[in-house]
């Protein structure tokens, strides 16, 4: 009888091994909580802009921005930190630009402390999210603080793409969208910083949307030239404010769909979630 002893033992064991819980610990058994979490976790788009982008604060004006969020799936949430009036720097340090010009002929800053806009994303921003940056219509001003050199534009448009690649994020620059501006029959582009806007994004190797040439090119395509300068009413009333530079809902839905349409056509990766 001895010599069956270990076989029985082997038998009965066998029962117990298949019985034993498969550890999650292992390889390929499956997926921890913390890690599908952050799988589940959707792509934050974040905004950086002045008013053409902006949300609103009344019926008009409407930034493009506002329209964004709707063209994109469950997966992706659009997060607009836009604020009319602001140019790239005043954004990026409120309340610590001063109107003084220095010798330098930039505005002086009192420190570079954070405003809470830039601080939001700094602190929320993660790896895979996207930054679009648009900025260049408020820079342009001649006083301080909204003041901007084109030097100084560039820098800080650079800075802030290599701050979102840092966090493994992926920067967009976008050149301001035109107001409408015409010459006989034809829209004409009006505005400035796009050669800094190219520049900065040849040095982060972010990708350029020139939304100044989609958007005169789009207005020449729905023939909003000639106008008599009247924005209250026709195509031109359903696509802009009483001024030539913001947007009703219809204009910003364009626009917005205009940025969209360059992400397919430049095969930048968040086009994969637009609807």
């Amino acid at each position: 009888m001895r010599s069956f002893r270990p076989l029985i033992a082997t038998v009965l064991a066998v029962p117990l091994l298949l019985a034993a819980p498969v550890s999650a610990e292992l390889p390929g058994c499956g997926i921890r909580p913390a890690a599908a979490a952050a799988a589940a976790a959707p792509t934050t788009v974040w905004l950086a802009g002045d008013s053409t982008m902006a949300n609103p604060s009344a019926t008009c004006p409407v930034g493009w921005g506002a329209q964004f969020d709707p063209l994109f799936t469950s997966d992706v949430v659009v997060n607009n930190l836009a604020l009319g009036g602001r140019s790239i720097q005043t954004w990026l340090y409120e309340g610590n630009v001063t109107s003084t010009i220095g010798t330098d002929g930039e505005c002086v800053l009192n420190s570079t402390t954070s405003s809470a806009r830039w601080q939001r994303v700094l602190d929320g921003m993660k790896a895979g999210d996207y930054l679009f940056i648009q900025f260049g219509i408020n820079d342009g001003s001649t006083t301080c603080p909204r003041h901007v050199g084109a030097a100084r534009y560039q820098q800080l448009m650079t800075m802030m793409a290599r701050t979102a690649l840092a966090r493994g994020a992926h920067p967009v620059l976008l050149t301001a969208v035109a107001a409408i501006t015409c010459s006989g029959s034809t829209a004409v582009k009006n505005r400035g910083f796009t050669t800094q806007t190219q520049a900065a994004a040849t040095a982060t190797g972010a990708p350029l949307i020139d939304l100044q040439t989609l958007s005169v090119n789009h207005y020449n395509a729905v023939r909003l030239c000639p106008n008599n300068g009247d924005y209250t009413a026709g195509l031109v009333g359903r696509y802009f404010c009483n001024d030539h530079t913001h947007f009703e809902t219809y204009g910003a839905q364009r626009i917005a769909g205009l940025v969209a349409g360059a992400l397919r056509t430049q095969n930048i990766p968040l086009a994969t979630y637009l609807l």
